[in-house]
């Protein structure tokens, strides 16, 4: 195997220099099942590009140059729509790949704090992510610590057998436990892909630690390619707002398990997004031996979060009628087959459990097994078909 060491070319582990064209001189000249290697120091650098059969290792720190011109305007899927992004400190173009690995002890760091503001202000253009895999069959990323990204953090779209392995990912505190006080900024996005395994890693996010997607309402159809296949297992949750499925889903998003995972003071286990407009489907969804305990109050109930396991069809909505059914049309969501067993919610803010449906599709087959759940509210359901509850206990602070 050929290692390409990065400082071979020119790469200085320097805080004045950016060394963009020297890592991208490297991966570009990198043969074929060769690896690309970042050693020990702090590298800056704008946006690479990876290509197919390369490892990039990283020992050291990939820091994200915090100036936008080192980030070009690409047109790429985000928020389940294509429209034009700032490229992502790692990347691949929008061209078929194959066989890539990103793995090591190291850091990738965006530098998010100091992107946020001058992406967010450019109207024209979405935001960046830290790492953006596009269309990539055999995707490793394993052992590196991946932070502070501009947008959501790790964004996989349109890939196949993908592994996650003992990595962590971290969008709301740096190092030292500061706030990057920063929004949207989700831990990891699985986004119209397929055989997915997340194992062994922690995630400490803003928003969704783990949001399975696939497109949304017309367009999203139309490309018409599912999130299946989904494995999540053995992994820690430190904040943020658990595994989510969807709520840009248009794509479908189907057999996804979520078993043997701890959420610490995040808001929630679970939440299913489905809502008018969207259309297909979230079905054979299993939550599986997880456990949350919630001591923050920093979030309460809103539109974005209902609680602690919750299933909504007016997800977003301040305001809606949960009992006037509109007309049935591509764009009506179906749920059906969410599986909860073994699992214990302890959490101070909101609803225990939250369970609203749409009243012209009703959400249906929703199982609970071995559910014991306590909240500052009970429990709250609105058109669910075939409900069943096997030894749930719910209990919650009013009482």
């Amino acid at each position: 195997m050929t290692i390409f060491n990065i400082t071979d070319f020119g790469a200085i582990a320097d805080k004045k220099m950016v060394c963009t064209k020297e890592i991208q001189r490297a991966i570009d000249l990198c043969e074929k099942g060769g690896t690309v290697y970042v050693p020990k120091g702090e590298f800056i650098t704008g946006a690479i590009f990876l290509k197919s059969d390369i490892t990039l290792r990283i020992d050291g720190k990939l820091i994200g140059s915090g100036n936008v011109a080192d980030f070009p305007v690409m047109g790429y899927p985000y928020e389940g729509l294509d429209q034009l992004c700032y490229a992502s400190l790692i990347n691949t173009t929008g061209a078929p790949h194959k066989n890539i690995t990103i793995e090591g002890n190291g850091e990738i760091n965006a530098n998010g704090r100091a992107l946020f503001n001058a992406e967010l202000s450019d109207k024209r253009v979405k935001r960046g992510r830290a790492v953006c895999i596009r269309n990539t069959d055999n995707v490793i990323i394993r052992g590196v610590k991946i932070r502070q990204s501009p947008a959501w953090c790790l964004h996989l779209i349109y890939c196949r057998n993908v592994l996650i392995d003992n990595i962590e990912v971290h969008t709301k505190y740096d190092e030292n436990g500061i706030k990057y006080e920063m929004h949207n900024c989700d831990g990891i996005d699985i986004d119209a892909c397929k055989s997915v395994k997340i194992t062994k890693s922690i995630i400490a996010s803003q928003d969704d630690c783990i949001s399975v997607k696939s497109g949304r309402n017309e367009e999203g159809r139309r490309v018409g390619i599912p999130s299946e296949n989904v494995l999540i297992e053995n992994c820690t949750f430190k904040s943020g707002f658990g595994v989510a499925m969807g709520s840009e889903m248009s794509g479908g998003v189907k057999d996804v398990f979520v078993r043997n995972c701890k959420f610490e003071n995040t808001y929630s286990i679970a939440s299913i997004k489905a809502i008018r407009g969207r259309g297909a489907y979230i079905k054979n969804i299993h939550y599986e031996n997880c456990s949350l305990v919630n001591h923050s109050t920093e979030y309460g109930d809103t539109q974005w979060f209902r609680g602690a396991i919750y299933i909504d069809g007016f997800y977003g909505d301040k305001v809606f009628d949960a009992d006037t059914p509109t007309e049935v049309n591509e764009g009506t969501p179906i749920v059906d087959g969410i599986y909860f067993k073994d699992i214990t919610v302890d959490t101070i803010a909101g609803n225990a459990i939250y369970m609203c449906g749409l009243p012209e599709m009703n959400f249906k087959n929703i199982y609970l097994e071995n559910v014991t759940a306590h909240g500052k509210y009970k429990m709250k359901v609105k058109n669910i078909d075939n409900l069943q509850l096997i030894n749930v206990d719910v209990t919650s602070d009013d009482e």
